[in-house]
């Protein structure tokens, strides 16, 4: 009786084991078929903030100015391309800086969108999807040369920006998008290709409809791209929102998502207005 007891033992051990080490296999062969994501980095021009009060609520930065950044991002997946954000408007693409009328901002494009595509061997026939953070000036310069990819955008933004009140109220910014006319209207978060590596993460409060990327591209640590969610470091450390935010609360809201999940992931914040973000970013992706 013992005997058939530690064989009948011994079975259901190496059954168990066999079973783990299944498990496990496909554990691993999952990981390992996770498609091959990679990213770029491009330059949409830069700003110059002469009136850097804006990006306050009270008078935290009056009289100070701050160099920004604006960079647009290249995500490259087997099933297909997504450029995210557009830069500041080509016209801007001359050897002097522009001052809009109000005096905040100081403008200025170095590039263009073909020559900068051209140098990761794209087009912009290369491309399934567009997306944008928000629909603000420096984020849409060049996006309707993406007619024909299609534009994921938060339902509650495309709503906002494309009724009849708003095309006379704000004809710029309807203006800056109305090629876009093969429209996916999304509700939240969104999983772009359906493997996890590239979600869209709904964060309003900036605009009624904001959004930042999450981004898995085979580095040390995913990526997550703030959009407009923070400015610069110190929005970041304070909790700092603009004066012309849609929603404060929304936008405090999203901050406490956005570090949870960031927290969560371990992901590597890139601030998209921040120079050092920028130049950080590109190193990482040189590795």
């Amino acid at each position: 009786m013992k005997k058939i007891f530690l064989l009948a033992l011994l079975a259901i051990i190496s059954f168990s084991c066999k079973n783990a080490e299944k498990k496990q296999e496909a554990k691993e062969e999952k990981v390992a078929e996770k498609p091959q994501v990679k990213l770029y980095v491009l330059d949409g021009g830069s700003i110059l903030v002469n009136k850097l009060e804006v990006f306050s609520q009270d008078t935290t930065y009056t009289g100070q100015s701050k160099q920004f950044a604006d960079a647009y991002y290249v995500i490259s997946h087997p099933k297909g391309n997504l450029i995210w954000d557009a830069g500041l408007p080509e016209s801007l693409v001359t050897d002097k800086p522009f001052t809009e009328p109000s005096g905040t901002f100081t403008l200025q494009r170095a590039d263009s969108l073909k020559n900068q595509l051209q140098s990761i061997d794209l087009t912009v026939d290369d491309f399934k999807y567009i997306a944008l953070s928000h629909p603000h000036f420096d984020h849409t310069g060049h996006a309707n040369y993406f007619k024909n990819a299609t534009w994921l955008v938060q339902e509650n933004e495309y709503d906002f920006i494309t009724n009849d009140s708003a095309k006379v109220k704000d004809p710029n910014t309807y203006n800056s998008i109305k090629e876009l006319t093969n429209v996916q209207k999304i509700k939240g978060d969104y999983d772009v290709f359906g493997d996890g590596t590239v979600v869209i993460k709904y964060m309003p409060g900036h605009t009624i409809g904001h959004q930042a990327l999450y981004i898995e591209a085979g580095l040390e640590k995913p990526i997550l791209l703030t959009g407009d969610l923070y400015h610069f470091e110190e929005n970041r450390e304070t909790k700092g929102v603009p004066s012309f935010n849609y929603n404060v609360e929304q936008t405090l809201e999203s901050m406490e998502k956005f570090e949870a999940f960031a927290k969560e992931k371990n992901a590597e914040v890139i601030i998209q207005h921040s120079p050092k973000d920028f130049e950080k970013l590109q190193n990482l992706l040189k590795k």
